[in-house]
């Protein structure tokens, strides 16, 4: 009986998530767990979160926050933000906010869960919401 010798270049013998396959299946593995979607800008940002936290931080850090898609990665962010107001973006980290539980009279529910996405930019740059 013949034995495959691995060094024969045997592509059954070649080990398993190596080379351009691994590529493959990563890529696909991110399609497949965002629907398949790419978002366009206008989709990634729902709206700026103006509060009292957020202009300290915008005005001490230049640092902003968005509420934004929960489907949308770090390099959405990164990307829609810069194309949208024109920017140079350092950072961006996203926080998944769980949905407040309400009550309104004998029936209780809870608020939607979403994601928040704070955006640190360049120093040269600023964004404008007044």
């Amino acid at each position: 009986m013949a034995t495959s010798n691995p060094a024969s270049g045997n592509p059954a013998r070649s080990k398993p998530g190596s080379g351009q396959a691994a590529v493959a299946q990563s890529g696909a593995k991110t399609r497949a767990r965002r629907g398949g979607l790419t978002l366009e800008p206008h989709q990634v940002i729902l709206r700026p979160l103006v509060t009292e936290k957020g202009m300290h931080r915008s005005t001490r850090h230049n640092a902003y926050a968005f509420e934004i898609n929960p489907l949308a990665t770090k390099v959405d962010v990164r990307a829609a933000v810069e194309s949208l107001f024109n920017v140079k973006v350092l950072k961006v980290h996203t926080l998944n906010r769980k949905g407040k539980p309400r009550r309104s009279r004998y029936r209780s529910g809870q608020t939607k869960d979403w994601k928040k996405a704070i955006v640190k930019l360049d120093p040269e740059h600023r964004i404008d919401f007044f």
